[in-house]
C-alpha cells in the first residue's frame, strides 16, 4: 500500500425530506444569494425545485436558477453560469439533479474566480487554486460527483470530454440525498447509474499496487452489495430500501476510500469519453460497453486483478487456469449488465459504425500517447479495446 492523505468534508444528510433543509445548509455556509443549477423540466414537474425554493425563501436567502443543464455537460452552459455569477452576484452554487448538473455547477465555481477561461483548467493550461463553494441536492444516483472533486466537461468545438479532479476546492460542502427522489427515475437512467458507480469502483480497484488488501475487499463488498441490491430493484423497483442502498453505494464508490494507498487506473473513463462526447451515448451505458472489452484486452498483459475479480466478486470456480477464469469473469459481468437492461457491445449500444480511427485519434490527443496506469494504453491496445467492444 502506497502512503495517502484522505480527507472528505462533504457534509451528507441522507434521508426523506432531506431537501427541505437546503436553505438551512446553503446558510450554514455562509452564503448570501445562490445559484441554482438545473438540467430538464423533471425537477419543477416534480415539486422538487419548489421545495428547494421554499427552503431558501424560508431562511432568507435570494436566488437565480440557471437551466438546462444536458447529460454529458458543455462548455457554453459553463460559460453562462459564469456570466450569471459575475453580473449578478452569486456566491454559492445548489445543483439540483444528478451528475452532469453537479460537474457544470463545479466548472462554474471554479472558472468564476479566474481571470482566464475556465476550459484553461480541463486542457491544462492552469490549475485550480481557488473556487466558489456549492451544495449538492442529488436526483440521480450515478456520477458520485456529490462526494467528489471531480467533474466532466466537453468543448464543443473540438468535442474534448476531459475531466479535472481538484479534491481540495471542488468538494461540495453538503450533499442532501433524499432516496425517494430515486423513485421515479426511468429504469434506463437507473441502469446506467448503477454501471458508471461500478466503473468507478473498478478504475481503483486494478491497479498495480501490492498489499492492499483493505481496500480490495472493501471494494470487492461493495460491488457484491450494488450487484445484490440491483438484483432486487429488477425484480421491484419501487423498493425504496434498494434505492436508499444503491444511491449511498454511488457516493461511496467515488468518495476516494475506495482509492486510498493506491495507484489508480481510469483510461476505461478515458476511453468512454470519447464515444460519449461523439456519439452522445449515455455515460454509464458506454461503460458497461467498454469495461468488460479494457479487461478481455488488458488481462492478457496483467492477469492479475482480473482473476481476483473474476474469484471474489464474480464467483468463478478458483481452480481453473487462469485465463479460462478471466473469460468466464467477463461473461458473467456481462450477463449481469444485460440482465439489467445495458448494452455490453457497441452495436447493442446504437453505435453501429464506430469511426475507431477518430476514437484513438482522440483519446490519445487527449490524454497522451500512454493512457492509464494498470496497463498503459498505447494506440494499438486502445484500438484493440474499441474493436472488442465492437
Amino acid at each position: 500500500m502506497n502512503s495517502f492523505i484522505y480527507h472528505s468534508y462533504t457534509r451528507f444528510i441522507f434521508g426523506s425530506g432531506c431537501e427541505s433543509k437546503a436553505g438551512e445548509m446553503c446558510r450554514a455556509f455562509d452564503a448570501s444569494k445562490v445559484l441554482i443549477v438545473i438540467g430538464g423540466g423533471s425537477v419543477r414537474r416534480s415539486g422538487l425545485l419548489d421545495r428547494v425554493e421554499k427552503s431558501l425563501d424560508d431562511a432568507g436567502l435570494p436566488y437565480g436558477i440557471l437551466d438546462g443543464i444536458q447529460p454529458n455537460p458543455i462548455d457554453t452552459k459553463v460559460r453562462e453560469g459564469i456570466g450569471m455569477v459575475r453580473s449578478e452576484g452569486y456566491d454559492f452554487l445548489l445543483p439540483v439533479g444528478g451528475g452532469s448538473v453537479i460537474d457544470t455547477a463545479k466548472a462554474i465555481c471554479a472558472g468564476a474566480l479566474y481571470d482566464g477561461d475556465f476550459w484553461d483548467f480541463y486542457c491544462g493550461k492552469a490549475t485550480v487554486t481557488k473556487a466558489l463553494p456549492l451544495g449538492v441536492v442529488l436526483t440521480i444516483p450515478a456520477a458520485g460527483s456529490e462526494g467528489s472533486g471531480n467533474t466532466v466537461i466537453t468543448d464543443t468545438k473540438t468535442l474534448a470530454k476531459i475531466s479535472i479532479r481538484v479534491a481540495d476546492y471542488l468538494r461540495p460542502k453538503f450533499s442532501l440525498l433524499n432516496p425517494e427522489l430515486t423513485l421515479t427515475l426511468p429504469w434506463a437512467q437507473t441502469v446506467a447509474g448503477i454501471a458508471d458507480m461500478m466503473a468507478h469502483i473498478m478504475e481503483r480497484y486494478f491497479s498495480n499496487t501490492e498489499d492492499t488488501m483493505v481496500t480490495d475487499r472493501m471494494n470487492e463488498g461493495l460491488l457484491l452489495a450494488i450487484m445484490e441490491t440491483s438484483s432486487r430493484l429488477l425484480k421491484n423497483p419501487d423498493d425504496l430500501q434498494a434505492r436508499a442502498n444503491i444511491m449511498w453505494a454511488a457516493t461511496q464508490a467515488h468518495i476516494g476510500i475506495g482509492g486510498v494507498g493506491v495507484e489508480e487506473d481510469w483510461s476505461s473513463h478515458a476511453l468512454e469519453h470519447e464515444l460519449s462526447a461523439r456519439y452522445g451515448v449515455t455515460h454509464g451505458a458506454g461503460l458497461a460497453v467498454i469495461f468488460s472489452a479494457w479487461i478481455s484486452v488488458v488481462s492478457a498483459y496483467n492477469p492479475r486483478k482480473a482473476v481476483q475479480l473474476s474469484e471474489r466478486v464474480f464467483g468463478v470456480d478458483a481452480s481453473l487456469p487462469d485465463n479460462e477464469k478471466i473469460a468466464e469473469g467477463v461473461n458473467r459481468m456481462k450477463a449481469f449488465f444485460r440482465s439489467l437492461g445495458l448494452p455490453v457491445t457497441l452495436a447493442e449500444l446504437g453505435v453501429t459504425d464506430p469511426d475507431i480511427d477518430l476514437l484513438v485519434e482522440g483519446l490519445h490527443r487527449n490524454k497522451g500517447e500512454k493512457v492509464g496506469f494498470y496497463v498503459p494504453l498505447d494506440r494499438n491496445l486502445s484500438r484493440k479495446i474499441y474493436e472488442q467492444a465492437r
